[in-house]
């Protein structure tokens, strides 16, 4: 990684846009720091750990390449336009290949597991197998998604919400009743509508989970999520999500970017502006170098892309916190997650690139995740990734490459994981059980003693090592007070330049949304107000002397 240059000798006229400082280097800090890069500022992005990515790490072992966060591909088109803005496309930066079945189901009351097959057409006929009836009302339900996802790019997603204009088109007037019902109807009773068998009704409402929320409080707004896996399919980048973040930061370099790892951020600076003095302009920096000395580095913006709660609370003095500690009181977290990466000797054929596991008592599961008290539920409803059935690369021959997420009460408390064994005495266990119920559910008898390689990460993990709100493993729940427009604001209030991306804020959790973050960063500082993407490719922006980052 190149060293950072100092700016504090010149002035931000000499510079096409400016100098932006980018803090965390996910996906949205990332992007971020390429769009910036191309928009014309000279960019810098500060990353606490020795490797970039965020939450989609990857962790190798005796031959095994884990991916250790995201594992699904979708909203494709999200992909494609962030990469068209940068002059590229997905097909050149990435080898991607759609998974059929796209996904297995394994039920705790059942026996025979359910996949699901690629193509709306041969999902339309599954559930119609498993109810009669079901098949119609998919078809209903998945064109209601359809529309809903259009509606959503179209006007809601890449939108800081800084005007309501999209709200007065005619497009989203006439469809204002419906989208009210759907805001305030929760996704299980939603899908409830549609289907009465059970299992078709967790199959329609466990997308929630990939959003932070259960599907007993997420809003039906996102059933607008079925139109993703069971329509549009499941895609996957050869080479597992590593090769996106490669790509994306290769991209970033390319345009300019400084990639600094090791290098925390300890502080955001602040000065009073020449235009609101009892409102201060960001002006850099502090944070330790990889040789662990304090540095400062000068700012005409900072992009904030690590977890919201860290960056108010703790780069910012109280007094210029937007978010202050008592606003996080009122909200309310995504789950936490015990993570296992599991090298297994032998083949698994009980498994699919993609499998899900069902409790039956399905309320139950979602109460001991997000109730109060909370606790870990047991059995779990839980997911499995076998990436290497797809790509023999990432796992030696005649092994299989497993990776397990348990979502669990977002609580550091429970302990932190570790590799063989080496985790906290409370991780462990839960791991041994969830391997056991693997064993048990999939009937795989022997799992336990064929994993040659083994590593949990759990919430304490999130939380020290990425500064992860309650350790949360994807951000603040999509609940109705944290969706959309109701969601945490990309934008300071208290201090001018200061900018947000990442999960933490809008439009929400999920790689594509973190794209979408780090646009909607670029848009502000551009006073681009409109509800749509930007124009492909990506222009740079040349800010006139004294101009300022939009309010």
């Amino acid at each position: 990684m190149s060293e950072p240059k100092d700016f504090a000798g010149f002035p931000p006229t000499e510079h096409p846009a400016g100098h932006a400082v980018v803090i965390g280097g996910g996906i949205g800090g990332l992007a971020a720091a390429a769009l910036l890069a191309r928009s014309g500022y000279t960019v810098t992005l500060l990353e606490k750990q020795d490797t970039l990515g965020g939450r989609a790490g990857q962790w190798k072992s005796q031959g095994f390449t884990f991916d250790t966060g995201p594992s699904w591909y979708l909203m494709p088109e999200v992909f494609d336009h962030f990469y068209r803005l940068l002059g590229t496309s997905a097909a050149e930066q990435l080898n991607l290949v759609r998974l059929d079945p796209a996904y297995r189901v394994i039920f705790e009351a059942e026996k025979t597991p359910v996949d699901l097959p690629a193509g709306r057409t041969n999902v339309v006929e599954l559930f119609e197998s498993m109810e009669p009836g079901a098949g119609k009302m998919l078809d209903k339900y998945l064109t209601s998604a359809e529309e809903t996802y259009t509606m959503a790019i179209r006007h809601f997603l890449y939108t800081s919400f800084q005007s309501f204009r999209s709200f007065l088109r005619p497009e989203v007037l006439q469809r204002l009743p419906k989208l009210a019902r759907l805001l305030l109807q929760p996704l299980d009773s939603f899908a409830g509508r549609y289907v009465r068998n059970p299992q078709l009704r967790q199959i329609l409402g466990y997308p929630a989970v990939f959003l932070g929320a259960s599907p007993f409080t997420a809003p039906s707004m996102f059933h607008l999520m079925s139109h993703l896996d069971l329509s549009d399919g499941v895609l996957y980048p050869m080479g597992g999500f590593d090769t996106v973040i490669r790509s994306i930061a290769g991209l970033a370099h390319a345009e300019g970017a400084n990639l600094l790892t090791n290098s925390p951020v300890t502080e955001i600076i602040t000065a009073p502006s020449g235009r609101n003095r009892s409102r201060p302009r960001v002006t850099g920096v502090r944070f330790t170098d990889a040789d662990g000395n304090n540095r400062e580095l000068a700012a005409d913006v900072v992009v904030g892309a690590a977890d919201l709660h860290h960056m108010e609370t703790t780069l910012l003095p109280h007094h210029l916190q937007t978010f202050p500690e008592r606003y996080w009181g009122r909200r309310i977290s995504g789950p936490g997650a015990i993570l296992l990466c599991l090298g297994v000797e032998g083949s698994l054929p009980q498994l699919e690139h993609h499998t899900l596991l069902f409790t039956e008592n399905w309320t139950e599961n979602f109460d001991r995740i997000f109730g109060d008290p909370s606790s870990v539920p047991e059995p779990a409803s839980l997911y499995i990734c076998k990436p290497s059935q797809t790509d023999d690369s990432l796992s030696p021959d005649g092994s299989e490459n497993v990776f397990v997420l348990v979502p669990i009460p977002a609580d550091p408390s429970l302990g932190r994981g570790g590799v063989d064994k080496a985790g906290d005495d409370r991780i462990e266990s839960i791991a041994d059980a969830v391997i056991e119920q693997i064993s048990s559910w999939a009937d795989i008898p022997d799992l336990a003693d064929r994993v040659r390689t083994r590593r949990t990460i759990s919430p304490g993990d999130f939380a020290m090592d990425l500064n992860a709100w309650h350790g949360g493993a994807l951000g603040p729940a999509h609940v109705l007070k944290q969706s959309a427009f109701l969601r945490s604001g990309n934008a300071s209030r208290k201090v001018t330049g200061l900018i947000y991306a990442g999960s933490s804020t809008i439009p929400g959790i999920g790689l594509p949304m973190c794209l979408i973050s780090a646009e909607l960063a670029v848009k502000r500082l551009r006073k681009d107000r409109s509800s749509s993407p930007m124009p492909e490719p990506l222009t740079p922006l040349y800010l006139r002397s004294g101009d300022r980052v939009s309010r």
